[in-house]
C-alpha cells in the first residue's frame, strides 16, 4: 500500500493516521510535540476519545503506524494541524498550515498528493498553502495533487463517523480530486461527493457549521420569546418540527467546540458580506448573559452568593472544553461580581463563589470540584452540559445543606417536578 504521512496527531490527525494503518497503508504520524510523540510512541493516547486509545494501539502494534518528530517523504501527505482563532480580529491563524505546507515542500515528489484536512477559511488551499508547496519547484495539479478534504467528525464518536460520515474532496483540478477520491474510498463508507475547485470544498465545510449556529440562534430567540409569553419552547419546536419543511434546532447556553463558536467567522474573512451570520453569533455569545439575567431576577445581586456550574465541557458525554458555555458563564459571572478576578474558582470574598463539576473533564487548570459540595450551599444551580449523569439529579441527592432557590436547567434534562416540589424554582432554556 502506499505511504501517508499525516501532520499533526491532535483529535482529527490521530485517527486518521490510525484509520489508515488499521487498513494496511503504511502511516507515519508526524507531530512537532516531543512530548505527543513519545507518549504515543509509549502507547498512551494524549487526549480522550472514546474507542480511540484500543484503535491507536492496534495500528502501532501492526506495526503500520509509527510516530515521529521529524516529516518523511511520503506518496501522501495529509494535513490535519490547528488553525487558532483569534478572539479579537475574528480570523484564523494560519501559522500551522503554512508551517506544514514549507515542512513538506522539501519532501514532495511528482505524483505524490498533498491533503489539507483542517478547517480553514475559503481559498486557503489554494492562495496560502498552493504557493508555499511549488516553491519546491513542481507545479500543483500537474507535477503533484492538491486538494481540500475536510472532516467532519464530533467528539464522542470520531472512530464511527470517520468511516460512515459522507466525505466533501476538492482538488485544485480533476485529478487531484481523483487522487483523493482513491485514497478515502479505501475506508469511507459513506458517500464521497467530489468538486473540481478546493475553495468549494472550504466554503462547503464552513456552511455545514454556519447552518447548525443559525439555526441555534434561532432556537434561542424563540426561547427567549416563548419565556416572555409563558410557554415551553421546547414544546412549541416540537410541535412546529411536525412540519415537513421545518427543522429547528434546541435552544442552549450557547454553542461550544471547535466548529460552531469559529467556522462562521471564517467564513466570513475574506469577505465583508456577514450579516445575519454575525448576528446569530452575537445570539449565541449572548445565552451567558441571559442565564445570568435569569438569576439574577430570582436571587438580586449575584455578589455573595454561591453558583453550581454543572458541565463544562462543551457537550454531553465527552471531555472537551474547547469554547465551553459553561467555562463562558463562569467567566462573566465572575465579570459581573468580581471584576479584577481571571482565575475560574471560588472566591469565598464578596464576589459569586462559583463550583464547577464535571463527571467527564479531566483538566488539573480547572477547581472542579466533587458534586456534593459543588451543590452544598448552592444559591443557584446551572446545568450547561447534557450529561447523563445529571438526568437523574434530585434536590437532595448529594448533600444535606441544600439552599438553592433555582436551576437553571438549560439542556432541558431534569424531572422538573422533582425540583418544584422541593420548592426549587426550575427554570428550562
Amino acid at each position: 500500500m502506499s505511504t501517508i504521512c499525516v501532520h499533526g496527531l491532535g483529535y482529527i490527525g490521530l485517527p486518521t493516521a490510525a484509520m489508515f494503518a488499521n487498513y494496511d497503508y503504511d502511516v507515519v504520524g508526524y507531530d512537532t510535540s516531543t512530548e505527543v510523540v513519545n507518549r504515543l510512541s509509549d502507547g498512551e493516547v494524549h487526549f480522550d476519545e472514546p474507542g480511540l486509545r484500543a484503535f491507536v494501539t492496534q495500528a502501532l502494534d501492526s506495526g503500520n503506524l509509527t510516530v515521529s518528530d521529524e516529516v518523511e517523504p511520503a506518496k501522501y501527505h495529509i494535513i490535519c494541524v490547528p488553525t487558532p482563532f483569534d478572539d479579537e480580529t475574528k480570523e484564523a491563524d494560519l501559522t500551522y498550515v503554512e508551517a506544514a505546507g514549507r515542512e513538506i515542500m522539501p519532501h514532495i515528489r511528482t505524483g505524490d498528493t498533498v491533503i489539507l484536512e483542517s478547517t480553514v477559511p475559503p481559498g486557503t488551499t489554494v492562495d496560502v498553502l498552493q504557493p508555499i508547496l511549488e516553491e519546491s519547484g513542481l507545479n500543483a495539479g500537474n507535477d503533484f495533487a492538491m486538494v481540500h478534504c475536510p472532516e467532519t467528525v464530533l467528539p464522542g464518536n470520531i472512530i464511527t463517523e470517520l468511516q460512515q460520515n459522507a466525505r466533501i474532496i476538492g482538488g485544485v483540478n480533476g485529478v487531484s480530486t481523483e487522487a483523493a477520491v482513491r485514497l478515502y474510498d479505501s475506508f469511507v463508507e459513506g458517500e464521497i461527493r467530489t468538486t473540481e475547485n478546493a475553495t468549494t470544498a472550504e466554503f462547503v465545510k464552513l456552511i455545514q457549521n454556519t447552518f447548525r449556529d443559525t439555526n441555534i440562534a434561532l432556537a434561542n430567540e424563540i426561547a427567549k420569546l416563548a419565556c416572555d409569553y409563558g410557554i415551553s419552547s421546547r414544546e412549541a419546536i416540537d410541535l412546529a418540527n411536525q412540519h415537513p419543511r421545518v427543522d429547528l434546532h434546541q435552544p442552549g447556553p450557547g454553542v461550544g467546540g471547535h466548529c460552531l463558536p469559529i467556522d462562521p467567522w471564517f467564513l466570513g474573512q475574506n469577505s465583508d458580506k456577514l450579516e445575519l451570520i454575525e448576528l446569530a453569533r452575537e445570539v449565541n455569545d449572548g445565552m451567558s448573559q441571559y442565564v445570568i439575567d435569569i438569576l439574577e431576577e430570582e436571587l438580586g445581586s449575584l455578589a455573595g452568593k454561591k453558583i453550581a456550574i454543572l458541565g463544562v465541557a462543551y457537550k454531553g458525554n465527552v471531555g472537551d472544553t474547547r469554547k465551553s458555555p459553561g467555562l463562558k458563564l463562569a467567566r462573566e459571572l465572575q465579570e459581573v461580581t468580581n471584576a479584577d478576578s481571571d482565575v475560574i474558582a471560588a472566591d469565598g470574598g464578596s464576589g459569586t463563589e462559583i463550583a464547577l463539576h464535571d463527571p467527564h473533564v479531566n483538566d488539573q487548570t480547572l477547581d472542579l470540584e466533587p458534586i456534593e459540595s459543588a451543590l452544598d450551599g448552592a444559591d443557584g444551580i446551572v446545568i450547561a452540559t447534557d450529561h447523563d449523569e445529571y438526568e437523574d439529579l434530585a434536590p437532595d441527592q448529594y448533600c444535606d445543606n441544600n439552599t438553592a432557590s433555582i436551576i437553571v436547567d438549560s439542556r432541558a434534562i431534569v424531572d422538573v417536578s422533582k425540583w418544584k416540589n422541593a420548592g426549587i424554582n426550575v427554570q428550562t432554556i
